[in-house]
Parts: structure tokens; C-alpha cells; sequence
């Protein structure tokens, strides 16, 4: 089961919860691609590494990753697609922002965690309150704490002008008849996961 969306729409968390239920591997595409100091690998060798992943006999993968969709999509039997509101999404980055701001990726990278930098990776937060005690994602690959600058946040804001009909032309080419689930906030996926139940 492959599970896309934009950056804040919660990919990661539901991922995690599908592959938990299902009993299924789950793999953070964010934590194969990315490497320490959030630094990008050769597209050969991500797509090679993907190719792997995507071999496997059944899994739930979280990412998006454009650019490896015509080696998964072939392979997964379900599209997860999560597409709530910009608005929510910028919510969610920023909240996870703040609730990871001390440990994500500092503790393991031994640096503080800053406000400049990419991450990609899409976990919409637990609900923790904000007072709480910072906890790590772990969906952030090693060396790579949680940050936020102004490319993300215009990736998240354009997602459905810009990622979104790519995403669904990548559907239609490699995988035109996989089911497709199309969720559009908290609700919806409340409602995918009580099927699975």
C-alpha cells in the first residue's frame, strides 16, 4: 500500500497506523532518501534503492518522491492519497515543528534543532499538547532534525495546484486501475482505518 500526499498531510502517521493494523513492514521513503544534514543522494542510487524496497512481497511506504512513482505504483495493490486543506497542512508543519523542536534528529545528530532547511517527511502530529516534552519522529531519517524554511512552506501551499495533478498523471500512467483512497482530512482516514478493523 503506497500513501502520498503533500508535506503536513499526514502520510507518516496514517503509514504507520496501516502498517500496524495490516501487520504489514512499513518503510519512511524519507528515511532511504535522505542523509545526514539533510543531504540528497544520487537519483541513481535512490531509485535503485527504491527498486529494492518496492520488490519486497508487501509493505505500506509512505513518500512521495515523483521521480521513483513509476517503480511503486506498479507494485502496490492500494493508493492512499492524503488530501486535506492547505491550511490544515501548514497547521500540522507547523505544530510538528514545535512539538519536535528540541530532540528531532538533535539527539541522534548532536546538534540543536534550527528553523532553516528542508525536511520533507509528513507526520501530522500526535495531538500532543504544545507543553509537552519534544519527542523524536521517527519517521526523520538519522542526522536530520526537524526544521522548517520558506521552500516548504511553499511546497505545502502550492501542492494542489502544482504536485497534485502530477501525482494523479503518475496514477493514471503506471497504475491506472489500483484503488485509489482519497482522504480529505482526519475524518476520512478515521473511516479507511475502521474498514480495516
Amino acid at each position: 500500500m503506497l500513501v502520498v500526499g503533500s508535506s503536513g498531510a499526514g502520510k507518516s502517521t496514517l503509514a504507520g497506523e496501516l502498517a500496524r493494523r495490516l501487520d504489514l513492514p512499513l518503510i519512511h521513503l524519507d528515511r532511504h532518501y535522505w542523509r545526514p544534514g539533510w543531504t540528497a543522494p544520487e537519483p541513481a542510487d535512490f531509485r535503485a534503492e527504491v527498486a529494492s524496497l518496492a520488490a519486497r512481497p508487501a509493505w505500506v511506504m509512505d513518500g512521495n518522491y515523483a521521480g521513483t512513482l513509476d517503480l511503486r505504483l506498479p507494485r502496490a495493490d492500494a493508493l492512499v492519497f492524503c488530501d486535506p486543506s492547505r491550511i490544515l497542512c501548514l497547521t500540522r508543519v507547523l505544530r510538528r515543528r514545535w512539538l519536535h523542536r528540541a530532540t528531532s534528529g538533535a539527539a541522534r545528530s548532536g546538534r540543536t534543532a534550527g528553523m532553516q532547511g528542508r525536511p520533507t517527511s509528513d507526520a501530522a502530529g500526535s495531538g500532543r499538547a504544545a507543553s509537552e516534552a519534544p519527542t523524536s519522529r521517527p519517521d526523520l531519517p538519522d542526522g536530520c532534525p526537524e526544521r522548517i524554511d520558506l521552500d516548504l512552506l511553499r511546497h505545502v501551499w502550492r501542492f494542489p495546484r502544482h504536485s497534485r495533478p502530477r501525482l494523479l498523471a503518475a496514477v493514471a500512467a503506471y497504475a491506472p486501475t489500483i484503488p485509489v483512497h482519497r482522504l480529505g482530512g482526519p475524518r476520512d482516514a478515521a473511516r479507511l482505518l475502521d474498514r480495516l478493523a
